[in-house]
């Protein structure tokens, strides 16, 4: 595998560069504050990249769109400034035409600046217990592959393990696992 660059920005948002391609996760900029949607979050801290800084990026990988702390509003206009951006069917009809849909299983190509072409599979994802889909909507993971499908980045998305991640380690003999590791308190 190319040398994998992994950028930390912040909660949920990294940006992964390799083989000539520059990949974002859910993308969150706006500063520490509380916000208010469905729920209040109280965001600590900003990001350690500004959208400037990180510059352009060949596609987002968006494992949901409904909840501040996985897009804000400075990540919702970061989106038209990515060559593509992933989500859930749902995400992407909300989003509109800067999204592109990717059910379960689903997967799509995306060519780096420099030819290279990748493969990205949205993978099941789940954001707590059995029967809260309805609750808190749909969610995805994501697998990137290079043409020869391999090497494997599997990033987990906003998720719980449950049959549907353990069905992407059966099927991906992935490499490097991103793994989205909450911090959210009753």
């Amino acid at each position: 595998m190319d040398t994998l660059k992994f950028t930390l920005v912040g909660g949920p948002t990294a940006l992964l560069e390799f083989c000539g391609i520059r990949f974002l996760t859910d993308h969150t900029f706006d500063p520490p504050g509380t916000y208010r949607g469905g729920v209040t979050l109280t965001k600590t801290s900003g990001p350690s990249l500004t959208p400037g800084q990180i510059g352009h990026v060949d596609a987002v990988l968006l494992s949901h769109d409904q909840h501040f702390d996985n897009l804000d509003r400075a990540g919702r206009a970061f989106v038209s400034s990515a060559s593509a951006v992933f989500a859930t069917p749902a995400g992407a009809r909300r989003l509109g035409n800067a999204a592109k849909e990717l059910a379960r299983w689903e997967t799509t190509e995306v060519r780096s600046p420099n030819g290279r072409v990748f493969a990205v599979t949205a993978t099941p994802a789940r954001h707590g217990a059995a029967g809260i889909e309805p609750i808190f909507g749909d969610v995805a993971g994501f697998v990137i592959s290079t043409g020869e499908k391999l090497p494997l980045i599997y990033v987990t998305g906003d998720t719980v393990w449950f049959k549907g991640t353990a069905e992407v380690a059966r099927r991906f003999p992935v490499k490097v696992v991103v793994l989205f590791a909450g911090a959210a308190q009753a």
